[in-house]
């Protein structure tokens, strides 16, 4: 058996809703802004500002960025007091030159180039040498470039032996001596190509330019360092060995 309920009405006053009805007479709400943060306090920081009017207005450029003159002006530092990029890298152009002019006279022998040692040049001949064996069908960088060091350390380990504590040839020095003394094995690798191989005259010409490279390379030695005078015999046949070692690179 259902009971019934008795549940008064509920009467909604038009276009309101029941919590306005309950407290009395409707009154006209007015609108109101947005959610707004407040304003920063930091006046000189725009960006720390949620006004974007005023960061805006802030930020916009008013005039273009000034820059120092530094290219081509009258006050300038430019490119033009810039060092060349050689002389950065330690490369005395003219400094190789006249060592390398030094060489071709065997008989006048100016050691006072020499005494600035340096590898550029020594490299440039190496190379050299190497492409003119490349030329004739022969890859022989490895192989140069590996005698080369042996070479210089044969020379200076044989050198202060025969100095003692008087010795002043270090190895970079013998390296540059050594390598500047190639320039008459360079040159006969190149002539060598137009010779034929195995006959009497690239037999005669690989004597002549031995001996031009041992005798350059004994004065240099003799002259740079102390008590080279003493051993002058035993320095040369130490140049004459390993030039000569070279020079088999080009005859076979």
């Amino acid at each position: 058996m259902s009971k019934e309920f008795n549940v008064p009405p509920v009467v909604f006053p038009s276009g309101g809703n029941p919590a306005t009805a309950a407290s009395g007479p409707q009154q006209r709400r007015l609108p109101t802004a947005p959610f707004q943060p407040p304003r920063s306090s930091n006046a000189g920081l725009p960006f720390l500002s949620f006004d974007v009017n005023s960061a805006a207005a802030s930020t916009s450029f008013s005039a273009a960025p000034q820059f120092p003159s530094t290219i081509g002006g009258a006050g300038g530092s430019g490119f033009d007091d810039e060092p060349p990029l050689l002389e950065e890298l330690g490369i005395n152009t003219k400094q190789i030159y006249q060592k390398t002019l030094s060489i071709l006279n065997p008989f006048r022998i100016n050691h006072y180039l020499h005494e600035d040692a340096d590898l550029s040049g020594p490299f440039l001949f190496l190379m050299a040498f190497g492409l003119f064996q490349l030329l004739a069908g022969k890859l022989h960088f490895g192989i140069i470039l590996g005698w080369v060091t042996m070479a210089s350390m044969f020379l200076y380990a044989v050198f202060n032996m025969l100095a003692g504590r008087n010795g002043n040839l270090d190895m970079y020095k013998c390296l540059s001596l050594i390598g500047y003394c190639m320039l008459p094995i360079v040159m006969l690798s190149a002539v060598s190509l137009f010779l034929p191989q195995g006959g009497m005259a690239i037999m005669v010409i690989t004597g002549v330019f031995v001996i031009w490279s041992t005798r350059v390379c004994t004065g240099l030695v003799v002259e740079l360092a102390n008590c080279g005078d003493e051993h002058r015999g035993l320095i040369a046949y130490a140049c004459f060995l390993i030039y000569m070692l070279f020079s088999l690179l080009v005859i076979f």
